[in-house]
């Protein structure tokens, strides 16, 4: 296989999800990249490159909603258990059934977190990206005026249908918004899952679920050694969130508060790729 990045089909939980991977005839250990909204695995396909060149394993799916083969309907399907479960799937679907490093950006960053409370004796080491952990997600979303105006999209999220054919509507212009400065290729990329009515509503319905999907599960302290990259001109995550994030770190922990917005591989990439690489090799393999 090489090194090189290459895509295929990864069957996992019974579905099969498009994912972009590299290395993995290597001996190292696997990392797992996750994707946010409204981006797919392409924004990995650089540090996926380093990643293998270091001789690491690494994978980075479209997660659910945004493969074709992976896009069950109904919101109860994307609820945050259901999307935790799904990454340990990644792992054992390239034969991973014990530790892996994890790395996440914005709603992935959020299921990242997930898997490190639910799973943490399998995340040997978790970089979080842009989103707070949950639970300090959650209050500044309920008490601070700056993320309250941060999170209005959450808000007109929870309507049927208006919110997908508002993303779609004039060439996709309230996207393009969004993907402003992003090179051709990707914003391309991404109108592969934009362009379907059925890709737009499953990925919207990971915002539903926030409120209409009782929690399976309950958010505790976190104790996988984390690095939190976080940019302070971030359009959609304010500060109050990401400072109280400390609150619940119980083990390893460093924040770094970058002089950046919410799209940090599409525009600090290198840097946040060197961070990345130098947060999973102060935790190696034992």
């Amino acid at each position: 296989m090489g090194n090189e990045v290459q895509k295929g089909l990864l069957k996992a939980n019974g579905m099969e999800y498009l994912y972009r991977y590299a290395g993995l005839d290597n001996d190292g250990p696997l990392v797992i990249l996750l994707h946010g909204f409204p981006e797919s695995s392409y924004i990995w396909e650089p540090l996926l490159a380093k990643l293998a060149a270091k001789g690491y394993k690494a994978i980075a799916p479209n997660q659910r909603g945004y493969s074709d083969g992976a896009r069950p309907e109904g919101i109860e399907n994307y609820d945050a258990g259901t999307l935790c479960d799904d990454v340990i799937g990644f792992a054992e679907a390239v034969g991973c059934d014990g530790k892996f490093y994890l790395v996440g950006h914005d709603w992935g960053c959020a299921v990242g977190w997930a898997v490190c409370n639910n799973y943490p004796d399998r995340v040997q080491a978790y970089v979080a990206m842009s989103t707070p952990y949950t639970p300090a997600f959650r209050w500044a979303m309920m008490n601070d005026p700056d993320q309250q105006a941060k999170s209005f999209y959450i808000r007109d999220f929870q309507t049927p249908v208006e919110p997908e054919n508002k993303m779609a509507a004039d060439d996709y212009a309230w996207l393009r918004e969004y993907w402003e400065g992003f090179d051709d290729a990707t914003i391309e990329d991404y109108l592969t899952i934009y362009s379907q009515p059925e890709a737009r509503t499953a990925t919207v319905n990971w915002y539903r679920a926030m409120f209409a999907v009782a929690p399976t599960f309950e958010y505790g302290d976190i104790t996988t050694p984390t690095l939190y990259i976080w940019g302070n001109q971030d359009i959609a995550l304010g500060r109050t969130g990401a400072e109280m994030t400390e609150k619940f770190m119980k083990g390893y922990y460093e924040f770094v508060e970058l002089d950046a917005g919410h799209w940090l591989m599409q525009f600090n990439e290198p840097q946040v790729s060197q961070m990345i690489m130098d947060h999973i090799e102060k935790f190696p393999m034992a």
